[in-house]
């Protein structure tokens, strides 16, 4: 593409005023803390203002002023030329550029060459500027955001633009989801030392949809005729997370990934499944685990045909919930009968080949003694139905995870910690626009993921020589010879 070429006038006064105040700076004797904090302040100012300087004369550099360009196969043709105001790594700077428009479109909108070139999100941010401040607002709130960039004295986008950015990033991923996922599954590095994968599913509620209007998120249930359970106003979001484990079972990395709720949370399970057929295709000679509480639509999917064959295990820590629940109903809740017993069947239960079996008749003693005791009755089929997916020490001794704790973490760090913060309510498409990326940040992928969606903001641009605009010809009208 033709570029403007701009003067280098601008760029080595830019740079003469910062030497000038170097020098003269350095000259001056003031001495003391007080003194350097406002020197290394006004000295990091001054260098930002000199990276402003080059990138707009870098920005302008790519700006075409010809009378057509084509853009994705269409003629586009010069419209004006308008100053834009950008916000760059360094802060925002006003680049005039020239804006071109598809005259057959007469509902279109007017197109920048040079934003298409360079990558220009949103009409507005560079793609480093960009993909830093999607980073932030993953990690805080917009508000917290915007006063993090103030301290740090680069970039000051407000508030509104950083709440803006997650949903334009996230209409660009999903635009082409299924490519960019697949891209990143086959660009995955296993770490080194992986004997064995534990995969899991589960899921916390957030406030999304219906987080303002409780009441009537109550009614519609109720009219619907089904039952809403939960906080008023929350619903749930699905997590599933793949660890990747050493010999000894211990945590060497992590996929972890979340989605706003849905029905049966689908597209989470077809995102694990694909991650997991990913990986094992990879790795075929490594062992899979799979790893859950006992709900039921976790281990419908988990149990699948839709996963490869594997170990299945329900979580330790929540088979021991139900085991204290049993003996506390039986012995009285924090009493130390109840300590003691539950401890030396917890114990059992671990470390015992056969302490499973062990446990169920312990329970069934307890049922047998308390035959009206709903609790202990409920513990007793809790422990018969899972009892093939709690065989702990064999499992352990073969170096595989018993416990779901980075799903259970993953619900915690990268879903409620971002999501349920005081006040806070979302729509499901807001919510997703965060959970993406965040999910990408903690499975270490996000460079990756940022640099396939800042891709799709870049579009080839071809100037077009000698183009002629051609108005149809209107037919001439003929005269009608008079009669004689």
């Amino acid at each position: 593409m033709q570029v403007t070429r701009v003067p280098e006038g601008r760029r080595a006064a830019t740079l003469e005023k910062l030497r000038e105040f170097v020098e003269t700076h350095g000259m001056k004797e003031k001495v003391g803390p007080r003194a350097f904090a406002d020197f290394e302040r006004e000295l990091h100012q001054r260098f930002m203002e000199a990276e402003r300087d080059v990138i707009a004369d870098e920005m302008a550099r790519f700006d075409t002023d010809a009378d057509a360009v084509l853009i994705e196969g269409t003629v586009h043709r010069r419209v004006l030329r308008q100053k834009q105001t950008y916000e760059t790594s360094a802060g925002e700077v006003v680049v005039e550029r020239t804006l071109y428009k598809d005259r057959t479109d007469a509902e279109g909108r007017c197109v920048s060459p040079m934003e298409l070139a360079l990558g220009i999100v949103g009409d507005f941010w560079t793609p480093r500027a960009a993909q830093q401040a999607l980073w932030v607002v993953t990690q805080m709130t917009p508000q917290r955001g915007a006063e993090l960039f103030e301290r740090t004295g680069n970039m000051t986008p407000s508030k509104s633009s950083l709440q803006r950015l997650p949903s334009l990033v996230a209409d660009a991923w999903k635009a082409s989801r299924d490519s960019f996922e697949r891209t990143l599954r086959d660009a995955l590095v296993i770490p080194e030392g992986t004997v064995s994968i534990a995969v899991s599913l589960d899921g916390v509620l957030a406030p999304i949809d219906g987080g303002n209007s409780p009441t009537e998120v109550r009614s519609q249930a109720a009219s619907a005729g089904r039952l809403c359970k939960g906080p008023v106003g929350y619903r749930e979001v699905g997590c599933a997370t793949v660890a990747f484990c050493d010999e000894k079972g211990d945590l060497l990395g992590a996929v972890r990934m979340a989605r706003a709720p849905e029905s049966k949370k689908a597209t989470l399970k077809d995102m694990l499944a694909a991650e997991v057929a990913a990986i094992i295709g990879a790795r075929p000679e490594l062992k899979l685990v799979k790893v859950a509480d006992g709900a039921a639509d976790n281990w419908e999917f988990l149990a699948s045909s839709k996963l490869p064959e594997g170990e299945e295990v329900v979580d330790f820590f929540h088979a021991t919930e139900h085991l204290h629940a049993a003996v506390a109903a039986a012995y009285g809740d924090s009493t130390r009968e109840t300590q003691y017993r539950f401890e030396s069947l917890r114990e059992t239960l671990r470390d015992d080949e056969q302490g499973v079996q062990k446990v169920i008749r312990a329970i069934k003693h307890l049922a047998n003694k308390h035959p009206r005791n709903d609790t202990i009755r409920q513990a007793l089929g809790y422990f018969r139905k899972h009892r093939q997916r709690m065989r702990y020490a064999q499992l352990k001794a073969r170096g595989f995870m018993i416990g779901s704790g980075i799903v259970e973490a993953a619900c915690k760090t990268l879903v409620a910690q971002r999501l349920k913060q005081s006040g806070m309510r979302w729509s499901t498409g807001g919510a997703q626009a965060i959970l993406t990326p965040r999910g990408w940040d903690q499975s270490e992928r996000f460079d990756e993921a940022w640099a396939l969606v800042a891709a799709s903001f870049h579009t080839k641009v071809t100037v077009l020589a000698n183009v002629i605009a051609l108005k149809p010809q209107r037919p001439v009208p003929t005269r009608r010879r008079a009669s004689r």
